[in-house]
Order: structure tokens, then C-alpha cells, then sequence
């Protein structure tokens, strides 16, 4: 009975989520306390919740102030150098274009968010690929795999989950894959870099000059729809919160887009995506920022101290330098604040979905069901098991479904086999670059807006390349022992 109520609570679930009758917040709180009135533990849910809360708080913590720190190294301008160095290194040649691409996508792709980072990454590069009538599919599919690979940093959406689900530290599932995600990074690079060969093949390498020339026009070109798209991404951004601890990007960012004006001069000035002028600049402080983010990166990576530690000391750190008056240290908080809702709500709300599993007993049930239908042959490989299922499951379903309501599942059937949870959770995270093109992430929609690409021949162009990007993954995580 428990099996069937287990599963009859996760696909209640997932078709509400997936229909956008709940939101994934209130879906988390609703169901699984409604089921577990069913269950006949409803005395108990209080009980439930709670362990859950004391058990996500890390996380919870985790993301609120990943949010603010990679948010205000935005508002500062610790990317802007890397954006422009980007663009000049791009120059009119279709190759460096679309490998610029994938390089933007990764470094922006830092603060785990997926529709600001598309809204950045388009807004630099689609006057290029416009003026030399490159395929717009290109960009947008090498920018949805490279922000993929990027989601799975341990702020970002799908590790954070995979460790809210199981309970686990999001430090020992992505430390450990920091290879086979690099493979597959590198692998995103190789295929832009064919690609790129591909359209330099059919459209030639021109100088920026004479791709001015080829389509003289002298009007700036805005990329986007303006207010429309900025409200779209940060609807986009808060109903994937998802698909990552997103920071208020636009308002550094989007709010500067700029296009490209058509003039003479380094490509590297024309072609804008930040506003050069904006109030929250501090260019004496850049080396300061660049060094405290390396420093944070690496103690993470050294595990010095646990990482909401280090987000919580580099976000506190980082507003007292840059912004020294308490006035402004609100105002950049307060810029921030609804992504840092979103994310902490989904992760305390996570809490009664996980807890009611576990503590009623469906998940043990629903998991020792699935060891039975495996064959006993499969039983020991479940992580190869599992990250073939992630590409699948992860772009049918979105990442609150797969994460809340199959993982654990897959966890205890691993687990009964001797497989570790931790492997189970790691090869749970490999279906990514695919799962950002999924048309249940709502930052794909703000990809293929503002790239003014339909989303049918994005997702017709995208899906081999991310099935390959994924497979890569995960054939070096069992390469290297890591599932």
C-alpha cells in the first residue's frame, strides 16, 4: 500500500508541476502533507518537517548567500574584463565566435543561474552572429550545454537538490566530479569548435570591417524585448530556482544591453552587453574581488570550511569593501532578494516532500519495489543505472520532480545493491546539458526570445549534441572511479 501511495504522491507531483496548476513551492508543502494524512501519520507531520529543516539548513544557507556574493561581483564588474577579452578574441571569425560562446556561457554560467546567464550571453554575442548571418542554433545550443555542464555547481540548481534530497553534502558530490564535468566542459569546447569550423566553412572569415559592409546598417541593434524579456527572465529565473541560485544579473547586466552599434573602431567597445557606466562599478577594487573569488573557489574546492561558511564570510566580506555605507549594502541585497526567496523557500519546502518519503516509509517501500523489477545483474551498476536514467527523466520532468521524487528511490535501490548513495547522487547530476534545453526549464525560453530562434529548431538541433555532452560525462565518471 505504501508503494502505491509513494508513487501515487509523486506523480501527483510531477503532473502538477509539469500542468503549472502549483507552483513547485506549494506543491512541496501541499502534497506530500495531504499523502501523508492518507499514510495515517498525519499526527506525525510536524515531526517529519522538522528533521527535514534542521537536515536542509546547511544547504539553505548554502545558496542564500552564493546569491548575494556571485550577485554583487556582477553589480562590481569582475566579469566585464573577461566579457570584453571575450568579444575582442571573437573578432569576425565564425570558429572564434562560437567558441567565445561556449566560453561566455561557462564563466557567467558562475552564479548557477540559467535564464541571466542567457540574457548576458545573447545580448554580447547575437549582433556577430547576426551581422555575418551565422545559425543563430549554434549559439543557442552551445550556450544552453555549456550553462548545463555549469549547473552543476554546488550552489546551482541540480546538486543542491541531489543533496537536499539524500541528505548528503553538496561538497562530496561535486568536488569529487570536478574531472568528468571538466571532460565534459572540454567537450562542449571541442564541439563549438566544430561547429565553429563548420560555419566558417559555409560563411568565410571576414574581417569586422567587411561584415559591417555586407549588411550596412547604421542603427544600434537591441537585443531582447526590452522590459518584456527582463520580466520574462526574472519570472524565468525565479520559476527555476530551480535550475539555479540565480542573482540579479539583470539589473548589472541586461539593464546595459546594448547590442552593437554599427560604428568603426574595436569591436571589443562596439559590441556591448554590460553597462559600462553603471552605478555599482568599482574598478580600484577589481583585483581585490578577482583575488577573493579565487580564494573562495579554492578553499571550497580544499574544503577549509564547510561551503556555506565560505559563501556566508566571501558575501559579507565582499558588501563591506565594496559598499562600505550600510545604505548601499541594503540596496544590493535588497536587488537579490527575490532570487534568494525562491531558492531558500524551494529548499525548506523541499523539506516536508523529502520528510514525509522518508519518515512514512513510501520511499523504502517504492525503493525495495524497484530492487525487485531490476535485474539482479544491474543491481551492482545502478550509478551507470542512474545517470542513463537522468538524461531521460531530467528533460521529460523538471529538476524539483526527478531530484524530490526519483532520486531517493534510486538511492535506496542503489544502496541495496552496495551502491553508495553518494555515487548515486553524483551520477544523477550528468543529464544536465540536456536538461537545460528541456521545454520545463523556463530559462530555454528566454534563450531562444531574445535569440529570436523557434524553439522547435533549437531543441532539433540541440539534442544529439547534449545526449553526447551527457554520455561524455558520464563515461568519465566511470572512467575515472568516480561512479
Amino acid at each position: 500500500m505504501l508503494t502505491i501511495l509513494g508513487f501515487a504522491m509523486i506523480a501527483t507531483f510531477l503532473v502538477l508541476i509539469m500542468m503549472k496548476k502549483m507552483s513547485p513551492i506549494a506543491a512541496l508543502v501541499l502534497i506530500p502533507a495531504l499523502f501523508c494524512v492518507f499514510v495515517g501519520k498525519g499526527a506525525e507531520l510536524g515531526d517529519y518537517v522538522i528533521d527535514g529543516v534542521s537536515s536542509l539548513a546547511p544547504t539553505a544557507a548554502m545558496l542564500m548567500f552564493a546569491i548575494v556574493y556571485f550577485g554583487v561581483m556582477i553589480d562590481v564588474g569582475l566579469f566585464d574584463p573577461i566579457v570584453r577579452a571575450i568579444l575582442r578574441f571573437c573578432k569576425a571569425d565564425p570558429m572564434r565566435i562560437v567558441v567565445g560562446t561556449a566560453l561566455l556561457a561557462a564563466i557567467v554560467s558562475l552564479d548557477g543561474d540559467g535564464s541571466t546567464t542567457f540574457m548576458i550571453t545573447v545580448s554580447a554575442m547575437y549582433p556577430l552572429y547576426k551581422r555575418l548571418k551565422m545559425s543563430l542554433v549554434v549559439m543557442t545550443g552551445v550556450a544552453a550545454m555549456a550553462n548545463g555542464v555549469m549547473n552543476t555547481l554546488p550552489w546551482g540548481g541540480p546538486t543542491a537538490r541531489a543533496a537536499t534530497a539524500l541528505k548528503v553534502d553538496a561538497t562530496d558530490i561535486f568536488v569529487p566530479m570536478i574531472p568528468a564535468l571538466a571532460v565534459g566542459l572540454l567537450a562542449v569546447v571541442t564541439l563549438s569548435y566544430v561547429l565553429g569550423l563548420r560555419e566558417r566553412r559555409r560563411l568565410g572569415t571576414l574581417t569586422l570591417d567587411e561584415a559591417l559592409v555586407r549588411e550596412p546598417e547604421s542603427e544600434t541593434v537591441v537585443v531582447g524585448a526590452g522590459a518584456g524579456t527582463k520580466a520574462g527572465a526574472d519570472a524565468a529565473s525565479g520559476a527555476d530556482a530551480g535550475a539555479g541560485a540565480g542573482s540579479d544579473k539583470a539589473s548589472a547586466g541586461s539593464g546595459g544591453s546594448q547590442g552593437a552599434a554599427a560604428e568603426d573602431g574595436d569591436p571589443g567597445d562596439d559590441f556591448q552587453t554590460l553597462d559600462p557606466d553603471r552605478a555599482t562599478l568599482r574598478p580600484k577594487l577589481y583585483w581585490f574581488n578577482a583575488l577573493l573569488t579565487v580564494a573562495l573557489l579554492t578553499a571550497m574546492i580544499m574544503e577549509l570550511l564547510p561551503i556555506p561558511v565560505l559563501f556566508l564570510l566571501g558575501a559579507a566580506l565582499a558588501l563591506t569593501v565594496n559598499f562600505p555605507h550600510i545604505p548601499d549594502q541594503k540596496a544590493r541585497i535588497a536587488a537579490h532578494a527575490d532570487n534568494v526567496l525562491n531558492v531558500s523557500g524551494m529548499v525548506f519546502a523541499a523539506a516536508v516532500f523529502t520528510g514525509v518519503l522518508t519518515g512514512t516509509g513510501m520511499v523504502d517501500h517504492m525503493a525495495n519495489w524497484l530492487v525487485d523489477t531490476i535485474p539482479d545483474g544491474m543491481g551492482p551498476h545502478m550509478g551507470l543505472v542512474t545517470g542513463l536514467l537522468s538524461l531521460p527523466l531530467t528533460y521529460f520532468m523538471s529538476n524539483d520532480g526527478f531530484y524530490f521524487g526519483v532520486l531517493p528511490v534510486l538511492a535506496e535501490a542503489g544502496q541495496a545493491h552496495g551502491v553508495s548513495t553518494l555515487e548515486i547522487a553524483r551520477a544523477s547530476i550528468v543529464g544536465q546539458p540536456l536538461h537545460m534545453s528541456s521545454p520545463l526549464v523556463p530559462a530555454v525560453y528566454v534563450l531562444v526570445g531574445m535569440a529570436k530562434v523557434e524553439f522547435g529548431d533549437h531543441t532539433r538541433f540541440v539534442v544529439k549534441w547534449a545526449v553526447l555532452t551527457s554520455l561524455v560525462i558520464l563515461a568519465a565518471g566511470i572512467l575515472f572511479g568516480i561512479i
